[in-house]
């Protein structure tokens, strides 16, 4: 269910637990995320706000219904880390991302309940993330690789696909990897991990896109 707007957005969030200049601090990151070279091809403030805050608060719902800390696997610009955190402020929230610049972006504009981490998803903890997002990040085979380990059995992942995802091959994947394709919905995949990350995941950095489990 919906609760009140944010910028004319829905979240489903009480405003009373949201810090009140949040409304403001988003607009305003969204708009450094369009002047910083490097981070969108986006130039319109519009596009921006339908694409990356609308299209990351789509998901604020399912992950608001998995309990545990979120990682936001390759956040770049801080989507969908970023608006998550925003909409979510009583959730603690990692923007886990490999580039030294983009994390510098993130650290200036991270909300209060975010913290920035260097690095690749192949080098972190396993199995201690409630919840991992991923949006724009690889193949969905390969994000489901990527985010599947961070996330503790019980917990879930999420994905923001297009509309040729192929399906079968990432539910293979999660097969693989203890868990299980759990939703689909329109331009969002959940996977549910189901048992702890089996041994030999995850692979060596860049494996998983050189040579992809489905």
């Amino acid at each position: 269910m919906s609760g009140p707007s944010w910028g004319n957005l829905p979240v489903p969030r009480d405003p009373i637990h949201r810090p009140a200049d949040a409304d403001e601090r988003l607009r305003r990151w969204l708009q450094a995320l369009i002047d910083t070279p490097g981070l969108t091809s986006i130039a319109d403030v519009e596009e921006a706000r339908r694409a990356l805050l609308a299209d990351s608060l789509r998901g604020a719902e399912l992950v608001s219904s998995c309990s545990g800390p979120i990682v936001d696997v390759g956040s770049g610009g801080g989507v969908p880390g970023i608006p998550l955190a925003a909409s979510l402020p009583d959730r603690e929230v990692t923007l886990l991302e490999a580039n030294g610049r983009k994390c510098q972006f993130l650290l200036a504009w991270a909300p209060p309940n975010a913290r920035v981490v260097q690095g690749r998803a192949e080098e972190q903890e396993t199995d201690v993330y409630g919840v991992a997002v991923a949006k724009a990040l690889a193949p969905p085979p390969v994000a489901a690789e990527w985010c599947l380990p961070l996330v503790s059995p019980g917990g879930a992942v999420i994905l923001w696909v297009g509309p040729s995802v192929d399906t079968p091959r990432v539910a293979r994947v999660a097969d693989r990897l203890g868990g299980e394709l759990a939703e689909e919905r329109e331009g969002l995949l959940v996977l549910r991990k189901l048992r702890p990350t089996p041994a030999g995941f995850p692979r060596r950095t860049g494996v998983a896109r050189k040579r992809p489990l489905a």
